[in-house]
């Protein structure tokens, strides 16, 4: 199975050599984890190596994505002006438009601009739109197919369940995609130390390591002490 870098050089490592190319891969966590960064970091990673890549927002517009990626020292503006990169946003308040466009508009849209790499951030804030849990279920699983025929990879962002940190907001996504990657605070009560740390709950076709690593949040965006174990 081909791999697609992520950029970030410790979980590539954990997953020997990246995310299986034209998968769709879950970043599952809470509010802080950096979930978007991880995001960014997976685009610019694909922009360095001269692949396309489109962004969907259904939170924050083009100037807040690109100030975000520009606090780590990415600079996308240039890409979007040599037509490399695009950033979709999307109107959750405007659920009929919204819905209208991803199934009408996106599949040519992708194919057209020749983009490997997609972005959806976040697929919770997407399944809002639906009120009936088989509503959110079978156009989830449509969405995902949809990209995946196109031949990109697909990363997606999901909050997870205030009560289990192991199962996305509405327990549908880590069902529907290829592989999850968990993020998450790890508090030690005894030291009085809170530790961010990530794992690979699954990721089919590939061999991948399922240890629990720390990482921390830098001014160069995401980094995983593979070497290093939790607490």
């Amino acid at each position: 199975m081909e791999r697609v870098r992520t950029g970030i050089d410790g979980l590539d490592e954990m997953l020997e050599g990246g995310l299986p190319r034209s998968q769709a891969v879950a970043v599952m966590g809470s509010f802080g984890t950096g979930k978007t960064t991880f995001a960014l970091q997976f685009i610019q990673q694909g922009l360095k190596q001269g692949e396309k890549g489109i962004y969907i927002s259904l939170e924050e517009d083009q100037e807040s994505i690109l100030g975000a990626a520009r606090s780590f020292g990415w600079e996308l503006a240039p890409y979007i002006e040599q037509k490399k990169l695009a950033i979709v946003k999307l109107e959750p308040n405007d659920a009929k438009t919204t819905i209208t466009r991803i199934r009408s508009e996106l599949p040519d849209f992708i194919k057209s601009f020749g983009a490997s790499r997609i972005v959806l951030d976040s697929v919770s804030l997407l399944n809002l739109l639906f009120e009936a849990d088989h509503e959110k279920r079978s156009n989830l699983f449509n969405l995902i197919q949809m990209i995946k025929r196109t031949g990109a990879t697909c990363l997606m962002t999901a909050e997870v369940n205030d009560s289990n940190p192991n199962a996305s907001r509405d327990g549908l996504v880590e069902y529907a995609v290829d592989g999850v990657i968990a993020l998450r605070y790890e508090e030690n009560k005894e030291r009085a130390e809170v530790q961010l740390t990530v794992r690979v709950m699954k990721m089919r076709r590939i061999a991948h390591s399922r240890r629990v690593k720390p990482y921390a949040i830098t001014g160069r965006g995401i980094e995983v002490h593979a070497a290093a174990d939790a607490f």
